[in-house]
């Protein structure tokens, strides 16, 4: 077994008694410092010092554990449905869900794919208040509801790609520094890869969050085209924020 280690807010021995809310922050406490293979309602039960047991009063399988985390992680995400421009709100939100994905990389993993493992009317609803919400930001700037169920799932589906790519980039491996890059990259093959070493300082220089800033531009310009041409009355005040 696993030596016991103190977690970030798990309690110890006599300390406050068991609580969903307990349990679940523990295990993103547990995913965060061992990873997703090392997490187990044996090695949860360790962290919070009790019965493995008594675990299943707050999650009946390992599968509802990673459910109630990924809804966890979920609602670290802001998402402010007033007050701004559709796409000052959708850049406002990706860059916190870039955020909430570095602070748990491990958690990455589950936020791709426990949605998909559920069928969309039995998922927890923690994984549907961000649906609920776009859509509802999305549609009070003009989307026409089937439109922006559309742009919903491409905004997404861009946030995923990016956080998959950025933390590839940001792979933690001490035999391989930027100067090992370098010459890594202006070793290979000029013929073949003659794109690669000639990006060579822009890959060594990767910015996550401008290459973010990047992607977003691409993507919002193209669905405020599509809005504007939707739009019969172009000049109706919908204000639109450039960074």
């Amino acid at each position: 077994m696993s030596p016991a280690i103190q977690l970030p807010g798990q309690r110890g021995p006599g300390r406050s008694r068991l609580t969903r809310d307990l349990v679940l922050r523990t295990a993103l406490d547990l995913l965060d410092a061992e990873g997703l293979e090392a997490l187990s309602m044996r090695r949860l039960a360790q962290a919070l010092y009790c019965d493995p047991m008594a675990l299943y009063r707050y999650a009946a399988n390992r599968a509802e554990l990673l459910d109630g985390i990924t809804e966890l992680v979920l609602n670290e995400v802001a998402i402010n449905q007033h007050g701004q421009d559709w796409e000052a709100q959708l850049r406002q939100t990706a860059h916190d869900f870039r955020l909430t994905a570095l602070r748990h990389p491990h958690a990455v993993p589950l936020l791709v794919t426990r949605p998909l493992s559920t069928p969309l009317g039995l998922r927890p609803l923690g994984m549907l208040r961000p649906l609920e919400q776009i859509l509802g930001v999305l549609i009070h700037a003009g989307f026409a509801p089937r439109d922006a169920l559309h742009v919903y799932r491409t905004y997404y589906g861009f946030l995923y790609g990016h956080i998959l790519n950025e933390l590839q980039e940001l792979i933690v491996d001490p035999e391989e520094d930027e100067a090992l890059l370098r010459l890594g990259l202006y070793r290979l093959p000029p013929r073949e890869f003659a794109t690669l070493r000639r990006l060579a300082p822009d890959l060594v220089a990767y910015d996550g969050a401008a290459e973010l800033d990047e992607g977003l531009d691409i993507l919002l310009s193209g669905l405020a085209q599509k809005l504007d041409a939707a739009d019969p009355h172009p000049d109706s005040g919908r204000r639109r924020v450039r960074r």
